[in-house]
């Protein structure tokens, strides 16, 4: 590797966004978790932090009652130096249904304003048009740097010819600063990632070059090692318990590796070290799991389910009492996906193929059709409110969905209202003018949940150990824990474990 190469590799930290979601479905990394982290990661010397999406800040507003807006501005705070991120899919925030430009742009301005600098945009189809369009928003909404995703994905209908192809048009783009390869599947081989590197190196000039894998299939550690060699400029990574699994490589690891092979870094190795403890801290205190070293399996080249969609259907179908029916939805996805035309298993569209499989697998066991049930999500998209998928629906699909009466209903283009008019018609409906960030959170946002969030005030702040002199300090520091499940409490020699009550429904009390 030439010193060239080393003197630009940089890092993109993913613990608390990607590595949350894909190895704790999300919920697992609290507003006050992620500041105390957050104060040693900014340390490191990275090139940026992936911090939040759409899913996670509805996710830390449904479980956590958090308000998106001080979860960004908190997150900011905490890490003034390096850039905080948010990944788009450019067309939706907060919410399945797709968003008109008035939304778009306002989510944009909220999350810039409140301390977002970079965003990373990711069409789930791969329209070249919809990112530059996006990115052009968020410049002029307030981000500082705009990162385009070409995401990978194996099938019979893409090709690396398309892939270069959107790289070429991302890299003459004024407003956009880097491009980056997202293998959400964590589908990349060695082998495969020397011509895919390679031609994407040729089509992006003058703009850094990132990669973005999942360890999935065991391979992604192998394959970040191949693509520095072959000239990317970042890396995306994780931090102890939030890494590896379905998540991101290690850091620790990735740096271990390339030192090895020759490649020198400069980053602070105490605040990584004190960064990857407060993360241990996280998943002991809350009884989760570190995302384990993955064995090579070859299976998600056939189902390719990502690790985000992985995390949540095993937290979902768990809270159900159903996990057992993992194998067969992941089974069942595999086929949905070549019934939709092959999307990118990329939110939205993962998701949407993730449910839509496990209504097929529960219709199935209950003596119904496939498809006899479908979500209004699935209905959206056969009727081309995402785009169009690049290979044919089923034609069988297509009719089961035209003859619903649900899809009549649903045929309808996204909120056309200007800005004034939603100020002034939420105005009326609530009798007092509204801040952009509570109209915004209304507009997408189920009103049980806001006004959970609106009702709850700030939100806890966190440590890794608390210690308390009186059952009023004890009582305080447990409030300072809003999703424990297990305490260990020490006193002297002698030491307790308390463990939360539920609710029958499964939801701790």
């Amino acid at each position: 590797m030439s010193e060239s190469q080393d003197a630009r590799l940089t890092f993109v930290d993913t613990s608390l966004r990607d590595g949350n979601q894909s190895l704790w479905g999300a919920v697992g990394v609290t507003t006050g978790m992620a500041e105390t982290a957050l104060a040693a990661i900014d340390r490191i010397g990275l090139a940026a932090i992936d911090y939040t999406s759409s899913t996670n800040l509805l996710m830390g507003s449904k479980t956590h009652r958090e308000n998106p807006w001080e979860r960004i501005s908190r997150a900011r705070a905490a890490a003034p130096r390096t850039p905080l991120s948010a990944i788009t899919t450019g067309m939706r925030f907060m919410s399945w249904e797709r968003a008109s430009e008035t939304v778009m742009r306002m989510s944009l301005r909220l999350m810039a304003r409140h301390g977002l600098r970079r965003l990373q945009i990711a069409d789930p189809m791969n329209e070249v048009a919809s990112v530059s369009t996006v990115a052009r928003w968020a410049k002029e909404e307030g981000f500082e740097i705009v990162v385009a995703a070409t995401t990978f994905t194996e099938s019979p209908v893409h090709t690396d010819l398309a892939y270069f192809d959107a790289a070429r048009r991302f890299s003459a783009d004024p407003n956009i600063d880097a491009v980056y390869i997202k293998d959400p599947g964590g589908l990349l081989t060695v082998e495969r990632t020397a011509s895919l590197v390679s031609g994407m190196r040729d089509a992006v000039v003058g703009k850094p070059l990132e990669l973005h894998g999942h360890c999935t299939t065991g391979e992604a550690p192998l394959v970040y090692l191949r693509a520095v060699a072959l000239g990317v400029d970042a890396v995306h990574t994780g931090i102890g318990a939030l890494s590896n699994g379905t998540a991101q490589p290690q850091l620790e690891a990735t740096i271990q590796n390339l030192e090895a092979a020759g490649v020198a870094l400069d980053l602070d190795r105490a605040a990584l070290a004190e960064a990857g403890e407060i993360i241990g801290a996280m998943a002991a205190q809350q009884r989760l799991e570190p995302g384990p070293i993955m064995p090579f399996d070859l299976r998600p080249h056939v189902h390719q389910v990502p690790g985000g969609m992985m995390g949540t259907l095993r937290r979902q179908l768990s809270e159900l009492g159903m996990v057992e029916l993992v194998p067969a939805v992941v089974e069942e996805a595999k086929r949905v996906r070549a019934d939709l035309g092959y999307p990118i298993m990329v939110t939205p569209f993962s998701q949407f193929v993730g449910s839509q499989a496990l209504m097929n697998v529960l219709a199935e066991r209950s003596g119904q059709d496939r498809y006899s049930r479908i979500p209004d999500e699935v209905v959206r998209f056969v009727l081309g409110q995402f785009g169009t998928p690049v290979g044919p629906i089923a034609p069988d699909v297509v009719e089961r969905v035209t003859s619903l009466p649900r899809a009549r209903e649903l045929q309808h283009d996204p909120d056309s209202r200007t800005l004034d008019e939603l100020h002034a018609d939420y105005a009326k409906r609530f009798g007092r003018t509204l801040d952009e960030e509570e109209l915004l959170l209304r507009l997408v946002m189920a009103e049980d949940v806001l006004e959970s969030v609106l009702a709850s005030g700030s939100a806890p702040g966190w440590q890794p150990r608390a210690s308390a002199s009186s059952a009023t300090d004890f009582v305080d520091a447990v409030r300072r824990l809003p999703n424990w499940k297990h305490l260990r409490v020490v006193r002297g020699g002698d030491e307790i474990e308390l463990v939360r009550a539920e609710h029958e429904s499964g939801a701790a009390r």
